[in-house]
Parts: structure tokens; sequence; C-alpha cells
């Protein structure tokens, strides 16, 4: 598993490139309306083409009747008769929709009311609804609002009636009207304790009472899925245990409760996995012999599938590098069951004691793998860059190769530290780290948005338990397998349109204006200013850090940095890569654990023609649909993965409650604080019941929390000392109380009090 980039993960529900998109096309016919009646002002409207009703059905708001279409289009009461069989040719055609008895709806466009189903949550942690019963986009989306307070988080695959406004494009935001039960009935993850269900999801605060006879053999301890049970009048809610999952505090509890939490796909269909069994090596033919080139892989001491190898020689004052990845497409067949299970998975997820893989283990760890010494297909890219990184030509292939050796990050960077070669032949490492260097000086000069924020690592001991937590260690070695896979990224994005090909772009927008409003705010209060939006460019971020370098803001700064950003995600529709401040980009380097990369690799192959294993039409049209789906299989992944480590970071802090930790204010809300453990990165709320007695108000523009009587002040980022009072190891939550702002022994000032 390499790396290629940093991408900052934060959320932008409202998609205003795709709202501005629809908003331009719907206007079209309006404008040609309107410029056809003011040419001729005595003679009435021409009557409206089917698209320009549809157009205007698609943009309106609401329920839309005969009178307001005839009055917007200017037609005469004598056009009525027309515009009436003109509307129901249309209805007939299924270009509108009814809605009640005299009104209609574009057929995409949700009515003001309806029924939708959890699907997932989006990075906020707030549910993701689909419309249910009607006939929509497959990428129309709902964004549920969060629960009244008392009120238990929606589930997947719980219905609820909402009310619903439109946001443009296939977005929506929702409100729970009415909860209806649903396909799963709102099944319920939690642990059973003495007849009560403990909910695993910390956003529901009420525990679920299991009746006797309704345990399903459950005992104290067991991971279980409930479902409620019919309620009418006070007290706990009842449910019933329809499956245990495993035992809490076993070895390898946290990630099958956060894989069920997901709803993550983990056993494969017994098609697929006949399908990988029968996989074999592949021939030669029609592929470019590359086995006597030194190709090797690098990555992780944990890696177990190594997708792609690397090589780099001097090429007169520049170089040429070579990056051959792991011919998953040969495999994996478009239609057959390995594609269709590999599709639904979108990606593998990595848990601390485990991988969920996109592909079986067969094909995974096996015929798709690069191991060292021996045959593998691959496609790979040839690159020729100048002395000052600048990129003149490329060249892909279909390829056989023998990786020559498997290497560590770790190895690599020592034989760099050490002048050795780390058992390749001598130069070896000096021409990756000569490559590199004059890529990543290109880079440089580019200006992209470098952001230092540190990876935890939770190491497992034999039993399972946690044996530490560290900040993931990053070498130069990262950066030189990040900076070759960023080029190859980018040459399959130019190949692809030279070739006329459809592409999935990984795409990257800039910062939204409301989170760019909140960063300046922010950065103004430590007087550094942003340009406006529209001059905006990743460098200009990366001058902000650079002044803060050294200082006690520098951490906060890059996360506040962080968290203003917009969230990568996968389209067909090209806006570029601002983090990485590139016009195009697309994922090709690890198609063994991301569908987006397989997708390219057979566009490629269709339109180089290097065998009859390349996209079908079939799969070019539904790209859009594939886009969406795989952007929001990645960010379930992500929040299954974050997931795993704060379970496993309360597991490891259970057993410290009562003691004392160095932390730093790392949120600022009308309910409390939220803190981070300097020593292992465990996060956890200050609760305000915890403060001194105080009526404390929350300042937005510079994110602090103030005591109006007591003059106490907490401000993002102050660096405190908090005591440990809980960890819930099910659900990964601290509870921490502030050491400072405590009642001060008389004579001593409370070290947080302002003057």
């Amino acid at each position: 598993m390499s790396g290629e980039g940093p991408e900052a993960p934060a959320g932008n529900r409202r998609d205003r490139r795709k709202a501005l998109s629809l908003r331009k096309a719907a206007a079209g016919p309006r404008a040609s309306a309107k410029r056809r009646n003011a040419a001729l002002p005595d003679q009435p409207a021409a009557l409206p083409t089917k698209e320009e009703i549809r157009a205007f059905l698609r943009e309106a708001s609401g329920k839309i009747g005969k009178s307001e279409i005839s009055r917007h289009f200017g037609l005469s009461t004598e056009q009525r008769p027309a515009l009436r069989l003109l509307l129901a040719e249309l209805k007939e055609e299924g270009g509108l929709t009814p809605a009640g008895k005299k009104s209609f709806r574009h057929p995409t466009r949700l009515p003001e009311m309806a029924v939708v189903e959890m699907v997932g949550t989006d990075p906020d942690g707030d549910p993701i609804a689909r419309p249910v019963g009607l006939e929509t986009s497959p990428r129309t989306i709902v964004y549920m609002h969060p629960e009244r307070r008392g009120q238990p988080a929606l589930a997947p695959g719980e219905r609820v009636l909402a009310r619903l406004r439109h946001m443009g494009g296939d977005k929506y935001e929702g409100r729970t009207v009415k909860r209806i039960g649903g396909a799963a009935s709102g099944r319920v993850l939690g642990v059973f304790e003495d007849g009560r269900l403990i909910p695993t999801d910390k956003r529901q605060k009420a525990d679920w009472v299991i009746p006797k006879g309704d345990e399903n053999g459950a005992v104290t301890g067991d991971i279980v899925l409930a479902e409620p049970l019919p309620h009418h009048g006070l007290g706990l809610r009842p449910a019933r245990v329809v499956e245990k999952i495993g035992r809490m505090g076993e070895p390898r509890s946290i990630s099958v409760l956060c894989i069920h939490a997901h709803g993550i796909p983990e056993a494969f269909p017994e098609e697929a996995l006949q399908e990988a069994e029968k996989a074999r090596g592949v021939s030669e033919e029609g592929r470019e012999d590359l086995r006597a080139l030194p190709l090797i892989t690098i990555d992780g001491e944990d890696a177990r599938d190594f997708d792609d190898a690397v090589h780099a020689e001097p090429d007169g004052e520049g170089w040429k590098v070579t990056v051959a990845i792991a011919d998953v497409a040969h495999y994996v067949r478009p239609g057959s069951a390995l594609d269709k299970e590999a599709w639904k998975r979108g990606n593998s997820v990595y848990f601390p004691d485990r991988v969920v893989p996109m592909l079986p283990e067969a094909l995974s760890n096996g015929w798709c793998s690069l191991r060292p010494k021996e045959d593998r297909g691959c496609l790979f890219v040839e690159m020729w860059f100048d002395k000052a990184g600048t990129k003149h030509r490329h060249r892909f292939g279909r390829g056989i190769m023998r990786s020559a050796a498997r290497l560590t990050y770790d190895e690599l960077q020592e034989a760099r530290n050490n002048g050795t070669d780390a058992g390749l032949d001598e130069g070896h490492v000096a021409r990756l780290y000569g490559a590199f260097e004059t890529l990543f000086a290109a880079r440089q000069k580019r200006g992209t948005l470098e952001l230092d924020i540190p990876e935890r690592r939770v190491k497992l001991n034999a039993e399972g338990e946690v044996g530490s937590i560290l900040p993931r260690e990053r070498f130069e070695s990262h950066r030189l397998i990040e900076e070759f896979m960023v080029a190859a990224n980018v040459c399959a994005a130019e190949e692809l349109e030279r070739l006329s090909q459809p592409c999935v772009y990984r795409i990257h927008d800039r910062p939204s204006d409301e989170k760019l409003e909140g960063l300046r705010q922010f950065l103004e209060g430590m007087e550094i200013s942003l340009p406006p939006s529209n001059h905006l460019h990743p460098r200009d971020f990366a001058a902000i850090l650079e002044k803060v370098k050294g200082t006690p803001e520098e951490k906060l700064v890059h996360e506040t940095v962080l968290r203003g950003q917009s969230q990568a995600e996968y389209s067909q529709d090209n806006i570029g890569h601002f983090g990485l401040a590139l016009a195009r980009y697309a994922h090709f380097t690890s198609p063994i654990r991301r569908y987006a990369d397989l997708m390219i690799h057979r566009a490629l192959i269709r339109g180089l023609k290097l065998g009859p294993d390349g996209i079908t039409e079939g799969e070019a049209s539904g790209l859009p649909d594939t886009a969406e789906h795989i952007t929001q299989t990645e960010r379930r992944a992500a929040s299954a993965e974050r997931d795993a480590v704060e379970r496993y970071l309360a597991s490891y802090m259970s057993h410290r409650v009562g003691n004392t930790f160095e932390a730093r204010i790392s949120g600022v809300t009308r309910f409390g604080l939220f803190v981070t453990v300097e020593e292992n990165g465990a996060s956890g709320i200050v609760p305000l019941a915890s403060l001194p007695d105080d009526q404390w108000l929350q300042e937005e523009a510079p994110r602090r929390l103030v005591g109006r009587r007591t003059g106490l002040v907490f401000p993002l980022g102050q660096g405190v000392e908090v005591r440990l009072a809980e960890a819930t190891p099910h659900t990964g939550g601290m509870v921490f109380h502030l050491m400072q702002g405590l009642p001060a022994p008389k004579g001593r000032a409370s070290r947080t009090r302002t003057r």
C-alpha cells in the first residue's frame, strides 16, 4: 500500500460546483424563451418545447401547476389546451411526475416529503439517506439533520418520513418527521450486559432493555445486533437480540465491531472465491518483457499486497522513471462475480489487526501481488523528466515483470542514510533518490498543500491487546514513493484524455467560501491573512504553515487548515486537484485495493488496444454512478478506520482512569471542550458541567469558551492538564476533567484566568 499525497478529509456538503452547473444548464431554455417572447411583442408567445418544460421543472422548488408553467413562459388563455396536451405527452413519456391533483414535479426531483432509508454517515457522523420507492437518479443523496437531543441516532437501514429541501444537483437536506422502521428495522449494535443493550454508537445516549426470552443466547459481554420491539409508554425501549457477532475484550473484537457498525462487506460470495482460486499466472503473449529491469517494491513493514514497483535511471541530464502496477484487470473481468464484489466494496479497509480486502486473498496477496522473484503481469508507465523535473513524455504498456526485491520504507531510508545499497545493485538506491529529488524540487516550485498531521500507529501484542500507540514515522522514502506515484497518476489522466477514453478523475475542490471565512477569522486572530478566494493557491497555505513553523501554535494551525479544506472525491467531471496543484489527476497505482484504479486500467487497456479486457460501453456509461459510489465507500472506510483507532485508544486508556495528562484544547463547543492528549493522540470531551460554576459563552471567531463571571478563558489550542474520568472501549468515548480552572487555594489565581 503506497501513499499518493495529502488529501484533506473535511466535508463540503453543498457541492457548489454541481449546483452551479445545473443552474446554468437550466437557465438556457428559460433565457431562450424570454428572448423569443421579447422579439415578438404583438404576437402570443411560442409554446415551450418539452425540454424547456423539463428544465423548468428540474429547477423549480416544490410542486408546480399549469398556471405557474403558463405564467413562466408567457402563454395566453387560448394556449392552455395545447399546453395541457403537451403536459399529458410528457407525463406519458415519464418526463414529469404528478404531485397532487393539478401539480407536477420533475421525475428526478424529490417531493417536499418523502420516505428515505439510511445508508451510512458523512465525515461529520451525520446520517446519509436515499429515497425509497421513487424514480430518481442513482446519485440522489439526502443529508439528514442530527436527531433532536434525547433521540437515538438514525441507524443504517432505518427508514423515516423526512421533510426535504433541495440543495442543488442531486443533493437534498432532510429533517425527520416520523420514524417508520425499515428494511433493517433500525438495528442497534451494542454490548449485552445483564439484560440491557449498551449501544456502541456514542451518539446513542440511552440503553435498551432486552426482555427475558429475547436474549437469543446472548450473555454479558457479547457484541450483538438487536432490533427494536414495539414500545408504548415510558422507560427504556425494548429490543430483541437477532445476532451475536463477538465478545467484547477478545482479540479482534474492536475491528469486528467497526466492520458491523459501518456496514462493511466482509465475507466474499462463494462464486467470487471460486473465480479467485482458479487464477493462474499470465502468459508472455502480447506483453513486453520487463523481467531484466530491476524493479523493486517499497511498502510498510506490515504490507502484504504489493501493487507497485519502481525503477529510476539517468537519462542525459534528467531521469527516466518506470512505475509498474499489478495487472488486476487481467483477473477481475467486467461483469464477473469478482468484479461485482469489488465494485460493492469499493476499496480495502485497514484496521490495526486485520484488512478487509477488496479482492479475495488468493488475488490480493497472491497472483496480483508483485512478490519478489516471481513473474507477474503488470501495466507500466515510463516517464522522462529533464533536470528541472519537468516531464517531457511518457509511455504506457502491458508487461510481465519480476520484482528484484521487496524493501520497507525503513530499510530504504536506512540504506540512504548509511550510503549502502540494501542488497541491491551498486548505485540503485542513489539513482532512486536522485530522481526523487528532481521531482520533489519541481513539486515545491509548483506549490502544494503540505500538512504535517501525524498518524497514530496502534501496535498490538500477541494477545491482541494494545501494546503501544505511537506516531507513525514519515521518512524521505515515503515521499519518494509518493512522488513517483503522483507522477504516474498524472500520466494516466493525460493519456486517457489523449485517447478520448472515459476517466474517473481524483478531484479536490478549493475550500468552500463558508470554510474559508471561518479560517480567515481564525488566522486574523494571529495576524495572518489569506488572499481572496478567487486568487487562492495551495502555496498560500504553505506560506502560512511556514510562518508558524516552530511556534506553539504550529500543530493547531496545521489541524485548522486541514479542517478548512474540501474533501477529495472521484468524478468524471474534472476540476483538477487543488491540494496537489494539478490540472488533472487519476488514481492508477493501487488497483488491488481501490476500484477507481481498476477502472483506469481498463480504460487504458481499451484505449491503447492492450487486450480484450478493457472497459465496456456499459461500464463507461455508468462511470458517474461508479464515481459517486466509490467516493462513499472510501469515506465509509475512513470513518471505520478512524473509529477503530479511537476504540483501541479508549481500551488502552481505560487502564489509566484517574491519571493526569498533558493535553491541548482541540475543540470548543457550546456543550464543552474537546481535548487531545499529547502523549498518544487520545481525544475526549470535557463536559461543560465539569467546569467551574459559571455562565459559559462560546465565542465563534476567536474559537474560545469564556466564563462571564469568573473571567476564565479556554481558547482553541491552549495547553492544559487533564485527568481521565472515563474511558469506554465499546464506543471509543473518553471523558476528561480539566485541572486548570478549578477552585484555587486562597492567595493563588487560576492559571487560565484573564486579566
